[in-house]
């Protein structure tokens, strides 16, 4: 596995557009510290977003999971790339013929997603840790531990959207291509969902069913965190509305994520094995 692992980061760092590209998201996960430099006045009003309480453990696992989740896209395109060139470049036929069989051909390219997702989860760990250290209005072991379960979520959805990204640069071979069915996905899922709704069943029923869909269920596993703040809540209360939701992540979400997952790798495997390279 290590030697997978090895030849494939040797690719991807022999890419300078894939190093830019890593490079940036990582600088982009580290941005997430800037919040809390956001400052301005309104009026008599100071508003200092770190005072908001976003810093606050334990939610501040919820809110920086949530938010470095949007950066995931930087690794969406270092992934498709990765695909495409190995078929322009025909380094898929040169490793195959050097010994590579098919299935450890797709083991290291899923090696890579899992690193990719590890090192992020990682790195949004420390970079949260050392924020909510700083800022958070508490400290205690209990509080700073409590709610970890959005780590998890977030691994597990970043290695089944990089799959799914895996997956389309085996099925395309043209990043450009294969990231544009990337958006024509996410635009299908809420149109079938908008049919079901309006044409076939009840909205709750059909959105029970889109919670079933690829990105949906990713997405699932990851709840919007704003509504969730105190203030947020506070200013629902006083306008009669009710911000209070269900953010916890369930078993079966995560079970749903994961069986996209193997069925992407599958595919990607089985895509490989009946093409003539």
């Amino acid at each position: 596995m290590v030697r997978l692992l090895q030849i494939e980061f040797i690719k991807l760092w022999n890419n300078r557009a894939s190093k830019v590209l890593i490079t940036s998201y990582f600088v982009l996960l580290t941005s997430i510290a800037l919040i809390a430099a956001i400052k301005f006045d309104i009026g008599p009003v100071q508003f200092h977003l770190a005072d908001q309480g976003i810093f606050n453990f334990p939610y501040i696992w919820h809110f920086n999971t949530w938010v470095a989740a949007i950066f995931k896209l930087f690794l969406a395109i270092v992934i498709v790339s990765m695909m495409a060139n190995e078929y322009s470049n025909k380094t898929i036929k040169q490793n195959l013929i050097d010994g590579l069989s098919k299935k450890e051909f797709i083991l290291s390219k899923f090696l890579t997603v899992i690193s990719f997702a590890f090192i992020s989860t990682v790195f949004v760990f420390i970079t949260s840790l050392i924020l909510g250290l700083i800022y958070s209005d508490y400290n205690e072991i209990s509080i700073i531990f409590s709610d970890l379960e959005f780590l998890p979520a977030f691994f597990v959805k970043l290695v089944g959207f990089f799959s799914f990204c895996l997956f389309l640069g085996m099925l395309i071979k043209r990043s450009a291509f294969a990231l544009g069915f990337l958006i024509l996905w996410t635009i299908l899922e809420q149109a079938v969902f908008g049919i079901l709704g309006w044409k076939f069943m009840s909205w709750p029923a059909a959105k029970r069913v889109k919670d079933f869909f690829p990105l949906e269920s990713m997405m699932n596993l990851i709840k919007e965190p704003g509504s969730r703040l105190s203030a947020v809540q506070n200013i629902g209360d006083q306008i009669g509305e009710n911000f209070r939701f269900d953010y916890h992540t369930y078993w079966y979400e995560f079970l749903i994520v994961i069986f996209w997952t193997a069925l992407f790798i599958y595919l990607s495997y089985a895509l490989l094995k009946k093409r003539d390279l």
